[in-house]
């Protein structure tokens, strides 16, 4: 079953049960697709890794949210996103870890030959490929950031 198909079966069943909070979360994810698949091109299907792009977009905006809100001091706001959060990253991939994710950065830039801060751009763009939809861009890029830091020095 595609992800979009999984996505659409818990929404009918959500609203079959009164999730309320969860039926609108996913009424969100689904109209966020919807638009994915018109920018594409009219009737086109988005297979699982154009989906899996829609769903982590979904997910950072959440994210910087939460953030937000709480420089904000809005708990109340704050838990209603982290809801949300919880429900989108369900239906992404299994995040790596931090030891993996370690493994794969001194991984490509070897690869990329990057000896100092400027080439992140390089490693980044080497990288993120591989670890799209596994884990944090922003996190990944803080730990590149340090990494390259640690070899100029």
């Amino acid at each position: 079953m595609s992800i979009e198909a999984q996505i659409n079966a818990d929404m009918k069943n959500a609203l079959k049960n009164g999730d309320k909070a969860v039926l609108a979360t996913l009424r969100s994810l689904m109209a966020q697709i919807k638009d994915a698949r018109i920018k594409k091109g009219r009737e086109q299907v988005l297979d699982d890794k154009e989906v899996i792009q829609v769903i982590n977009n979904a997910a950072k905006k959440r994210r910087e949210a939460i953030e937000m809100y709480q420089k904000g001091k809005r708990d109340d706001l704050v838990q209603k996103e982290s809801k949300e959060l919880e429900v989108i990253k369900s239906y992404l991939p299994q995040q790596l870890s931090e030891e993996e994710i370690t493994r794969m950065i001194a991984e490509t830039i070897d690869q990329v030959g990057a000896t100092q801060s400027k080439d992140l751009g390089k490693v980044m763009g080497v990288l993120m490929p591989k670890l799209q939809g596994k884990a944090d861009g922003k996190a990944v890029q803080n730990m590149v950031r340090e990494r390259l830091v640690q070899l100029e020095e």
